[in-house]
């Protein structure tokens, strides 16, 4: 059987434990490559990670003959660039969330798939984890009736002075590199959750503002969401919030029942369904991406669907944009 053989292009943080490490361990799979532009961290990486080959010029990565497939794990604003070079050299692509800066750029990285005829996949990982797949399969299943509305809350206290001075994390407050704030690099998660559960949204609106002014992205935003199967969604996220009140909680309210779950921690759905109450444990994954990274192998070998296209990629852009302005 073939076997795909990856490159990455930005072998940073998400790459040393939640995807990286996933590579040489799903079936059919290896990673034989990496990139970064400081050529110490990619060939310190490489040899802590047993990796064959680094760089540190995308192109070069990209050109590799021995690379099949590339997985993006740089800073959104670079996204579409590097997965429109892939596209052009006939690779396909595996691009973390959020799938780029803009919906625009987005769009562009999907239609030009598309048109190329080639395989594109975001990183919408957690569709493809058991806890979440369970999630769907009640819903499926009408385990609290008919679904009505959900609702998210997430609230993290402000980043400090001392994190803000980190370029690991001050980047995921600037704009122009991530596209926004932690919104834009949490939420991705939650939202495309739901439009995994519940399909394409008919009506999507918001507000943002950044109430602590400690740095130029929005820290506060509120939206809601009609679902084109009826069920209604509201949503608040806030960055500036006091320790005490830090919270992850997603709800999801039918006409005969409760399910209850984080979207960032723990690894339990609370289910209250006529009357009764269960709770539903899970394994806690060594690398939480390795579950899509089967998926997106087997995609790419043809032996299976694609996880999450290019264009759902899009549409959590769009819905992004949608509550932000």
């Amino acid at each position: 059987m073939k076997k795909i053989s990856w490159g990455i292009i930005g072998c940073g943080d998400v790459t040393e434990l939640k995807s990286g490490p996933a590579f040489n361990k799903v079936p059919n799979s290896q990673l034989v490559a990496v990139m970064r532009r400081d050529a110490g961290k990619a060939e310190d990486f490489a040899r802590r990670h047993n990796v064959p080959r680094w760089y540190n010029d995308a192109n070069r990565l990209i050109d590799d003959p021995e690379v099949t497939a590339i997985y993006i794990a740089t800073p959104p604003s670079s996204h579409e660039a590097y997965t429109i070079a892939a596209i052009n050299a006939d690779k396909p692509v595996y691009v973390e969330k959020p799938m780029a800066n803009t919906y625009t750029a987005a769009l562009n990285m999907a239609e030009t798939a598309a048109m190329k005829n080639n395989r594109l996949v975001v990183a919408h990982y957690r569709r493809e984890q058991p806890r979440f797949k369970k999630i769907k399969q009640l819903i499926h299943d009408r385990a609290i009736g008919e679904i009505l509305f959900a609702h998210i809350q997430l609230s993290k206290p402000s980043l400090t002075k001392e994190e803000l001075a980190d370029e690991k994390i001050a980047w995921r407050v600037d704009p122009a590199i991530a596209g926004g704030g932690q919104f834009h690099d949490l939420a991705p998660h939650q939202l495309d959750l739901m439009y995994y559960f519940f399909g394409p949204a008919q009506k999507a609106t918001g507000i943002a503002t950044h109430q602590s002014g400690n740095y130029a992205a929005d820290d506060m935003v509120a939206g809601s969401m009609l679902f084109e199967t009826g069920v209604a969604f509201s949503g608040t996220w806030c960055f500036n919030a006091a320790p005490s009140s830090e919270a992850d909680i997603c709800e999801i309210i039918g006409t005969q029942g409760k399910i209850s779950f984080s979207v960032f921690s723990g690894n339990t759905i609370t289910l209250l369904a006529n009357n009764d109450t269960s709770t539903l444990t899970f394994e806690t994954l060594q690398h939480v991406q390795q579950p899509m990274i089967e998926a997106t192998v087997q995609y790419f070998l043809g032996e299976g669907p694609n996880p999450c296209t290019g264009h759902e990629g899009a549409e959590i852009m769009r819905l992004i944009e949608s509550f932000t302005g």
